[in-house]
């Protein structure tokens, strides 16, 4: 008898948010793709969010979060993805439709992990904005480009794409003290620009787009870089890992979720005002 289940496919899953959004929405009901550079566990490598200092180990891998997701009873399916590499990009999405057919749900997740993205304005590379833009933002279409064609012909989708506070808000302190670097944010910027086009064009076609906010959230990347302390200070509120995870599942499974369409959606406040955490 032919699986049933509906997939999803999750981008920048072998640590972090994205490992834990695989991982609720296998427990819900899906079956997962997930891609990410690291194939092996501890061989994950990031580069420091300053400087050109030597780039940092953080756990995670393909390995570890296939492994989990199998431990929930779903099928997973790993596919080595680069998001600074556009061939790479569209493989990942080919290699999931012809593996599996389908996908109902992605997640854009990943983002571009390059050396010099959070230096001050004046010491910002601009060849170092290029590569953010390319891998934040166009990369990112070229990824929807690849799956949203199979979502119209099987008559619709769910798209969630974790966007940022730092689109939308001024930095609080200069990078390095608190704040973030242009580069991120303006890529971020953009990047939240594609769920509202998505929806203009093909709400009617059954495939509807999320922009997720995650909040100020310490993943194992950002605690290997040193942490939130600065934006704590600040005021801040750190937001837990799971949350976005939790967010994520449930405007996948809610029946209620359309009502989020056209929002950024503020993490924290869906997570209280569902209960989604318990």
């Amino acid at each position: 008898m032919a699986d049933t289940k509906p997939v999803a496919l999750v981008t920048g899953a072998s640590r972090g948010i994205g490992r834990r959004t695989a991982l609720a929405l296998a427990a819900a009901g899906h079956d997962v793709a997930f891609t990410a550079r690291t194939v092996g566990e501890g061989t994950g490598r990031i580069p420091p969010r300053h400087g050109t200092a030597a780039a940092i180990p953080v756990p995670g891998s393909l390995e570890r979060t296939k492994a989990e997701i199998e431990e929930l009873g779903a099928r997973a399916l790993p596919v080595q993805m680069d998001l600074l590499d556009r061939r790479s990009v569209t493989a990942a999405a080919e290699a999931v439709l012809a593996a599996w057919g389908r996908v109902d749900v992605l997640v854009n997740n990943a983002v571009a992990h390059i050396a010099g993205t959070h230096e001050r304005f004046l010491d910002l590379d601009l060849a170092v904005a290029e590569q953010t833009i390319t891998g934040n933002y166009l990369n990112q279409i070229a990824l929807l480009q690849a799956v949203l064609p199979a979502m119209v012909a099987q008559g619709g989708g769910t798209i969630i794409d974790l966007c940022s506070g730092s689109a939308t808000s001024d930095p609080p302190g200069p990078p390095g003290d608190g704040g973030w670097g242009v580069a991120y944010s303006a890529s971020k910027a953009a990047f939240g620009r594609l769920a509202g086009a998505i929806n203009a064009e093909y709400l009617d076609h059954g495939v509807r787009a999320f922009n997720l906010d995650p909040g100020f959230v310490v993943t194992e990347a950002g605690a290997a870089r040193g942490g939130l302390d600065t934006l704590k200070d600040r005021g801040f509120e750190p937001t837990p890992e799971e949350a976005p995870a939790a967010a994520a599942a449930w405007l996948v499974t809610a029946p209620e979720a359309d009502t989020y369409l056209g929002k950024v959606i503020w993490t924290p406040k869906l997570v209280a005002d569902h209960a989604l955490l318990r």
